[in-house]
């Protein structure tokens, strides 16, 4: 995530409190925490005149994708780290992942300033912020209006506000067609190297808020509430929840604890739990990351 001014975060581990101001910090010697950065609300124009700029490419649609490949994840930028009251524990390996939310884009005002990895965040370049993905890795997000689709490489954290799942570049969210509104939804799906196994063959994603009733084969989903949940995944087929678990299954069966689904606001959501206090659901997601590498939040049950 960029690092800004008027913006704070409190890491898992930190032991002093870190005073925003109202004018840039300089960074420090080591690796920064990750910071909340505010997203654009839709509108019909661009969000506080953040739009393309004097030295935008002429043609936008032309602009290649991110081209996958290997790359060896960052040192620093996948520890655990809390925004807004909220725990994040991102992905310490490449694993699949997707889901369906609401992406919104950053641009000018972080124009040249640092993501995450330490790199420099252009614009103009097909890239993303991500909350949890493992930095840096690449991702497909569909533009869920009109099918269209553009890969990025995930390199910064956020959007940590309005729900919102994923953060573009103005380029990729230009070629997507949701730049000038500020917001659009959209499919994310992890990209894995080959021999990882993904969700492409899995049933086709289905619209959010259709129910798994009358669906062959699905439990009732769990009502029970109270408590907190090591949260590792939502998804918006309960066919992709299903396989999301199975590929879990032999991984996390030595730790003695059995992922289930429930379904929330139109979600599929897989999640270990509840458990009586958040401390409780914090020491679980701990231990997935240290045993396996497995992203996951902590949830309200």
């Amino acid at each position: 995530m960029i690092m800004r001014f008027a913006r704070c975060l409190v890491p898992f581990a930190a032991a002093a409190l870190v005073a925003c101001g109202s004018a840039p910090v300089k960074e420090p010697s080591v690796e920064p925490p990750p910071a909340a950065r505010p997203a654009p609300a839709p509108s019909s124009r661009y969000y506080k005149d953040d739009g393309p700029g004097d030295g935008a490419p002429a043609n936008v649609d032309a602009l290649p994708d991110a081209i996958p490949r290997a790359e060896p994840l960052h040192r620093f930028a996948n520890r655990p780290y809390t925004v807004l009251g909220r725990d994040y524990v991102p992905a310490t390996t490449l694993r699949p992942y997707r889901e369906r939310g609401i992406a919104s884009w950053y641009g000018r005002k972080f124009h040249g300033e640092k993501t995450s990895t330490g790199e420099t965040y252009d614009m103009y370049a097909m890239t993303a912020a991500h909350p949890t993905l493992p930095l840096p890795s690449y991702a497909r997000v569909t533009n869920v209006a009109t099918g269209k689709s553009v890969v990025v490489r995930v390199n910064d954290r956020g959007p940590f506000l309005h729900g919102r799942v994923i953060d573009l570049s103005y380029a990729a969210a230009a070629k997507l067609g949701i730049a000038q509104k500020g917001s659009g939804e959209v499919d994310v799906e992890a990209i894995l190297p080959a021999g990882l196994p993904t969700f492409a063959s899995a049933a086709p994603i289905a619209p959010i808020g259709t129910p798994p009733t009358g669906v062959p084969g699905v439990p009732p989903i769990a009502s029970a509430e109270g408590g907190f949940v090591v949260q590792l995944g939502a998804f918006a087929s309960y066919a992709n929840a299903q396989a999301f678990i199975a590929h879990l299954a032999n991984q996390i069966a030595p730790l003695g604890v059995e992922p289930n689904v429930r379904q929330v606001n139109g979600l599929f959501r897989v999640f270990i739990g509840p458990y009586p206090a958040r401390e409780d659901a914090k020491r679980m997601a701990d231990r997935l990351r240290d045993a396996i590498g497995v992203a996951s939040t902590i949830a309200v049950h």
